[in-house]
């Protein structure tokens, strides 16, 4: 594949990209990039493969960069989801401690 062709296909992608993370409503926002994050690691596999082909010393230096980023990018999306989880958590936890507590002050 030529370079116009790669070139128009990431353009498309981030248009493709934009449209549909502009349209996605505030409140599901984070959940859904959190786990498009976690989804990523397909670009790890991506990137390991290649630098475990790699010829060329560029190649290499390239493919451990992405490995890099992926990795970054993999643990970031299981962070906020990890995040995201022990907010929900923390307001089941305190439901529950306002209806175990006694009323009145339980004297």
């Amino acid at each position: 594949m030529d370079g116009t062709a790669l070139l128009t296909i990431t353009v498309l992608a981030v248009f493709v990209g934009f449209e549909v993370v502009s349209k996605v409503s505030s409140t599901l926002h984070t959940p859904l990039m959190s786990g498009a994050n976690a989804i990523h690691g397909i670009i790890l596999v991506g990137a390991i493969i290649v630098a475990g082909q790699a010829a060329d010393s560029w190649v290499l230096a390239v493919a451990l960069v992405a490995v890099v980023l992926a990795t970054a990018n993999l643990v970031g999306g299981f962070v906020v989801t990890d995040r995201m989880l022990h907010m929900f958590h923390a307001k089941k936890d305190t439901a529950k401690a306002r209806a175990v507590e006694p009323k009145g002050g339980g004297k």
